[in-house]
């Protein structure tokens, strides 16, 4: 019934929405990722992870013109709304199911493991169509190499599902850019505490996110978001 509900809401909306131009690019939603159990590090900085790779992941397909990618507000909306948001609770049929209230084609479920710093990333992609896993990658690396264990993902993703490339200039910008497994924490704690409501932990991570990594957009954008 709920199901059925979200469904009707979601075409009341878009029937009451005044005629504009539709964005006909694929959408890629991803959802939180799931922590597979991870030693050495505050069990704040792992509950920050799966935050945080989430929004890390969602970042890099935005910068792909041909990708439409939805907020991680939505996916944490829907998933709290269906009370789902427990580790272990979403499967490729209910993310499925999400990602066709908010207009995907494809959804990413992704898990991570952090064994003392040998930390692992495992991705399914999922076609929201037919529920079927389409592909998996997975990355492994040492935990100072993060960011570019995201960024490498993000690539095979995007070959995963056909999608063009980025252009070149772009992609060895990704690719060469270093960001510090430290700046990463205390970027992801502090979604992890906006996501909480508590504004002023955020604001306070996020810049020291910025101390460590002074060209982070990524948490410049989070300040602004925190004021606006």
């Amino acid at each position: 019934m709920r199901w059925r509900l979200l469904g009707t809401l979601a075409l009341w909306a878009g029937l009451a929405m005044p005629a504009v131009a539709q964005d006909m690019r694929p959408g890629i939603a991803v959802f939180p990722f799931e922590n597979g159990g991870s030693y050495g590090q505050d069990k704040e900085n792992f509950d920050a992870l799966q935050v945080g790779m989430q929004q890390m992941l969602t970042t890099e397909f935005a910068q792909n013109p041909a990708l439409r990618v939805v907020d991680r507000s939505q996916i944490k909306q829907l998933l709290a709304e269906q009370d789902l948001g427990a580790a272990g609770r979403v499967d490729a049929n209910t993310a499925a199911r999400i990602g066709k209230v908010v207009g995907a084609k494809w959804v990413i479920l992704g898990g991570f493991v952090d064994f003392y710093g040998d930390f692992r990333v495992d991705i399914r992609i999922v076609n929201v169509e037919t529920s079927e896993i389409l592909k998996t990658e997975k990355a492994r690396d040492k935990r100072e190499n993060l960011y570019a264990m995201v960024t490498s993902v993000s690539t095979a993703i995007t070959r995963g599902v056909n999608l063009p490339a980025l252009p070149r200039q772009a992609m060895e910008m990704r690719e060469n850019r270093k960001v510090p497994t430290e700046a990463v924490t205390y970027y992801s704690r502090a979604l992890l505490y906006a996501d909480r409501g508590n504004k002023d932990k955020a604001k306070e991570l996020f810049n020291r996110a910025i101390e460590v990594f002074p060209e982070y957009t990524e948490a410049k954008e989070g300040l602004q978001q925190l004021a606006s």
